[in-house]
């Protein structure tokens, strides 16, 4: 009976420890997209830059185009950059506990194989 209990947790555990991994993997993954959203915000803001206040700038809103002043578009690149500072911060916080978890599970498994091995 204790075997069978044995197997059960064995088989909870590994499956903790396979959605604890899918998890990190979804967690790089938006993380990745979040740097590229900034580094896009970062290298238009740098044209923008370099363009006259007379340049007429339209910002991309589903179908059509709104027209912007040069500042309405700077100031909402900056917060594209800072709220996707902020969101990949939150992901990497949430990464090394997913990352923890993993370790513990893992951890625990071994400690099961060692148990049973006995």
């Amino acid at each position: 009976m204790a075997d069978v209990e044995l197997r059960q947790a064995f088989a909870n555990l590994q499956k903790k420890t396979l959605e604890t991994r899918s998890q990190v993997k979804v967690a790089d993954a938006q993380i990745a997209q979040l740097e590229r959203e900034k580094t896009r915000s970062k290298l238009t803001t740098a044209e923008i830059a370099t363009l006259s206040q007379e340049t007429r700038l339209f910002e991309s809103c589903g179908r059509m185009f709104i027209l912007r002043s040069q500042d309405e578009i700077q100031e909402m690149l900056k917060n594209v950059q800072s709220d996707s500072d902020k969101k990949v911060k939150d992901l990497e916080a949430k990464k090394i506990y997913l990352e923890k978890s993993v370790k513990e599970s893992e951890e625990n498994l071994r400690e099961m194989v060692a148990q049973r091995r006995k």
